[in-house]
Formats: structure tokens, C-alpha cells, sequence
């Protein structure tokens, strides 16, 4: 896997993420952003398909640092990795070519989580090697039947182009890629910073699957409409936008609450890692229910684990395991 992804020349690598302004998930936008860019061994890019804002689902909005026009007349080379989010459609067709052309001209795809249906539609998946959320995996074979499907792997990779399973997976994959462009030492510190001591490609795949539990748990909390909670994010300049991420991520999946964020002023808020967050609230909108930036000012293992902590104590114990479903975290799962 090292070997595979190691840079093709010796120059600063450059490192696109792609999204589609309508919908794209949250942490698998932000997270290979955010990881990459503190590690500093290569140039990253956030773009979108159209000009403005990029939604994130399910929480959050971004302002993209260019659209994939710009990006293309700026960089005639193209990127040297392409990072594909999950998105809420598979068949953009702006997304479909681009990444063909990325592809045409030597980058190296990474699906991210059901960014793979998209990499699949894109024809960059055929006869190869792969692996997807648990919750799409089916839906991803049965379109393309000459997937080989690797079980029990967080991370596949099958020439130029890698997989990952469900959302938390995009942590492990980063790590890697920071290994094979910057070295051990380099993903070490990293991981550290992340909260974590290791990280490798082991995964459960029989420990995620579509449950009773898990059905009838999204069923009651979606029927429990006067349980329904608006909380609040509020934002601050400098924040982990990995944190901030898997926070927003990990609230909003509960079936039970809606993530709204907020700041002092309606001008974008710069991370650490210089991603420009919206926020959705206006300058003068009253701060409601819980806030959750306290969670945010952890280091992401951490800022998860807590969230997830408190998730079980405020919505119960399968609240708390629906959501680490939904995040394909193996951590929690093996709770």
C-alpha cells in the first residue's frame, strides 16, 4: 500500500479534495483536509463544481478554495491525488469527467468512504479491488459486478486508485498517505496530534451490518418529533476542523438533534488548518440548546470519544450505537 501510493516524482505533491456543492459529507470533506494540510507534505486544495459554498451533510458549510474550472487553470499538470468525499449523487457528470481527466493525467483516486459509488461511476473501479461503507456496499457491487470486493480491510488499494469503509476510515487512510509522501516519523506525529497511537488497515466488516437494533432505533427517534433537539455549535477562529468535523458529524446523526453552528459575525471562520467555515446562524440569532464546541477543543480521537460518551448519557446506548454505525468506528463498536 506504502509503495503504491509514494509520490511519482520528487516535487511538492498536490492534494485535491472535491465536492459537490449541494451535499457532501461532512468528515469526509473536512478530514482529509485537515489532517493533511497539519502534516505539511503537500499543497491542498478543497474544491467544488460550482462557484460558492459547498453544504456539507450532514452539518456545516464550506467556503471551497476554488472550483474545479479554476483548479484546472491554474494546474494544467492536474493533482497528484484526488480525494472523492461520499456525495449525494453518484452521477454528477462534472465530477465523473473531472476525475477521469484527473485520473488520465497520472493522479492517484481516493474514495472515502461512498465516495466509492462515485469512483465507481466514474469507471475507475472496474476489475479492481475495493471497498466501500458497509451500508453501500451492496448497492456498489450490484452497478458494478466486476468490483472484487476485500473484506475485513479499512483500506484497499488496487494500483492508482484506493478505498476506504465508512466515514472514521479517512483517518487511517490520510495517515497512510502522509507515510508513503513524508515517512513514519512524519505520519507519527501526526497521529499523535490526532490522539492516536497506531493506526493500520484491520477492520471487523461483520461487526457493521443493518440491524434490527439499528433499524428500529432510527425509526423511534425520527417518530419522537417532540424529543427533537436544535443545538448549537459555536465557532471560533483556529479551531480543529478535524474536531469540529467528527463533532458536528457524530450530533447530527442522531436522529434526535439538528446541528446548526453559529459565530459572532456572518464572515467565514478560519481553522487551524485554514478551512473557511460559514455559519449558518446570522450575526444576531439567540444561541440554542446544548452547545458543542466544548467537544471541539480536543484532539479529534478524543473530541469523537467524548461526543459519543455523551451521546449514550443524553440519547441512550443505541443513540450512541447508531451513530458509531453510521461513522463505521471501530473503536466504539468494540465497546
Amino acid at each position: 500500500m506504502l509503495a503504491a501510493l509514494r509520490p511519482t516524482d520528487n516535487g511538492r505533491p498536490l492534494i485535491a479534495v472535491v465536492g459537490v456543492n449541494d451535499a457532501t459529507e461532512t468528515t469526509d470533506y473536512l478530514m482529509p483536509a485537515g489532517i493533511l494540510r497539519r502534516a505539511d507534505i503537500a499543497d491542498v486544495m478543497l474544491l467544488a463544481t460550482e462557484p460558492g459554498p459547498v453544504h456539507l451533510y450532514p452539518a456545516l458549510k464550506v467556503q471551497p478554495d476554488a472550483t474545479i474550472a479554476q483548479f484546472d487553470a491554474a494546474h494544467a499538470r492536474g493533482a497528484d491525488y484526488v480525494i472523492v468525499p461520499a456525495m449525494s449523487r453518484d452521477d454528477d457528470q462534472a465530477v465523473l469527467e473531472w476525475l477521469n481527466e484527473q485520473a488520465a493525467k497520472g493522479a492517484f483516486i481516493i474514495g472515502i468512504c461512498a465516495g466509492a459509488k462515485v469512483v465507481g461511476a466514474a469507471g475507475l473501479l472496474n476489475g479492481r479491488r475495493a471497498t466501500t461503507h458497509w451500508y453501500y456496499l451492496d448497492e456498489l457491487l450490484t452497478r458494478h459486478p466486476t468490483i472484487q470486493y476485500v473484506k475485513d480491510r479499512r483500506m484497499v488499494v488496487d494500483e492508482r486508485v484506493a478505498t476506504t469503509t465508512g466515514i472514521s476510515a479517512s483517518m487511517p487512510m490520510m495517515l497512510t498517505l502522509i507515510e508513503a509522501i513524508g515517512g513514519r516519523a512524519k505520519a507519527e506525529e501526526v497521529a499523535g496530534e490526532l490522539g492516536l497511537d497506531d493506526w493500520n488497515a484491520q477492520h471487523a466488516s461483520d461487526s457493521f451490518r443493518l440491524t434490527r437494533d439499528f433499524a428500529t432505533t432510527v425509526i423511534g427517534n425520527r417518530a419522537a418529533f417532540w424529543k427533537h433537539e436544535d443545538l448549537d455549535l459555536r465557532l471560533e477562529p483556529g479551531m480543529d476542523e478535524v474536531s469540529l468535523a467528527l463533532v458536528a458529524d457524530a450530533w447530527s446523526r442522531t436522529y434526535r438533534a439538528s446541528v446548526t453552528s453559529s459565530a459572532s459575525s456572518a464572515s467565514p471562520v478560519i481553522t487551524a488548518n485554514g478551512v473557511r467555515i460559514l455559519p449558518d446562524a446570522k450575526p444576531t440569532a439567540p444561541m440554542r440548546g446544548r452547545q458543542l464546541s466544548t467537544y471541539v477543543y480536543n484532539p479529534p480521537a478524543a473530541a469523537l470519544d467524548l461526543s459519543l460518551e455523551a451521546l449514550r448519557a443524553r440519547y441512550g446506548d443505541k443513540t450512541a450505537g447508531v451513530v458509531a454505525m453510521q461513522l463505521e468506528y471501530p473503536t466504539q463498536r468494540a465497546r
